[in-house]
């Protein structure tokens, strides 16, 4: 069987060097990307087409050799198959119909119309028949508070206000949402693995928004349900959780009986890796902003981390995605310096 060093960390191996793979890793500063997307058309139309989806997917591969190759998608695509109409803006970013009381909630679909989700995971065989064998491929859903928090605001907002204001204000409301949203996970996420997904990743992004025990409620508490709603549908299932901005919560999320903890450029590594149990890799956290940058400052950035983690379970990736005007051949240095460690 061929060696994917990426599951060997996720099962608590220590792996050296460590394997890599950068969120948004097939995107806007590879030129091939751009020319792909020019060609869909529209962001959707990229998204649903299973042989573009598969292509973008694959083209960071080809060129880099990262890995793990993640699904192209977005984690709006749950509730567009709600029927909640996600459309990508230029310039304006992603919206949708929103959602804002429960008489507008009881109006959908009460589970998840998987069969709308049919292109992505055609995608997704058409990628595991693309790779190379050694190659991780991840899967990925946003968590229900992140993607309630859209829902909610039919929009990104800076601070999630209108999803906060409505956990105070109509808890009932927000948690007959989440409880969708965590049905609606579990039976994404699942079919994900059986199209051939290794491993699948869950997006906190929007948790630094949640303040004490709303973080334990609307964040912590959903993600372990689908923890553990997709290993009882696929026993031994990997999984990695991102709880961006909640660095001081870091030893909560991986007693969620997670794989692997993805760390934030904000969050200091060493005091994160010492908050992991040691059978817990962590995931990240090089700042995507030294990538842009370069040179000795991106060479010193890489040996710092990795002298944080040598020892333990890592998977080197970003704090956050990569971001447009990264050059490409920054990235490739960075994957030099990683692997000649």
């Amino acid at each position: 069987m061929v060696e994917r060093s990426l599951l060997r960390v996720l099962d608590g191996e220590t792996v050296w060097p460590p394997p890599v793979w950068i969120m948004r890793q097939a995107g806007r500063y590879l030129p091939e990307y751009r020319a792909t997307r020019a060609e869909a058309g529209s962001f959707q139309t990229l998204c649903y087409t299973p042989k573009l989806a598969a292509e973008v997917t694959l083209q960071p591969i080809r060129r880099f050799g990262f890995d793990a190759a993640i699904l192209f998608s977005d984690i709006l695509v749950v509730p567009d198959a709600f029927g909640l109409n996600f459309r990508l803006a230029e310039g304006e970013g992603p919206r949708l119909d929103p959602v804002t009381n429960a008489a507008e909630l009881a109006r959908l679909p009460e589970r998840l119309p998987i069969d709308r989700l049919a292109p992505v995971f055609e995608a997704l065989r058409l990628i595991r028949a693309g790779l190379p064998p050694e190659t991780t491929l991840l899967g990925f859903c946003g968590a229900p508070w992140t993607v309630a928090s859209y829902v909610v605001a039919g929009q990104g907002t800076p601070d999630q206000g209108p999803a906060v204001r409505a956990a105070r204000a109509d808890p009932g409301f927000l948690q007959t949402l989440i409880d969708r949203l965590v049905e609606a996970s579990i039976d994404y996420l699942a079919a994900q693995l059986e199209a051939g997904a290794d491993a699948v990743q869950i997006f906190e992004s929007h948790g630094g928004a949640l303040a004490g025990e709303l973080f334990d409620r609307w964040s912590l508490e959903p993600v372990r349900r689908i923890v553990e709603g997709v290993r009882a549908r696929r026993p031994g299932a990997r999984i990695i959780v991102f709880p961006r901005g909640r660095g001081d919560r870091l030893a909560d999320v991986a007693a969620l009986g997670v794989n692997a903890v993805g760390i934030d450029q904000d969050t200091d590594i060493r005091q994160a890796v010492g908050a992991l149990p040691s059978r817990v890799a962590a995931q990240g956290n090089l700042d995507p902003g030294v990538l842009i940058e370069g040179g000795a400052a991106l060479d010193q950035a890489v040996d710092t981390l990795l002298a944080a983690v040598r020892g333990r379970p890592h998977v080197l990736n970003l704090g956050h995605g990569i971001t447009p005007p990264t050059p490409p051949e920054n990235v490739a240095r960075f994957l030099a310096r990683v692997r000649s460690a």
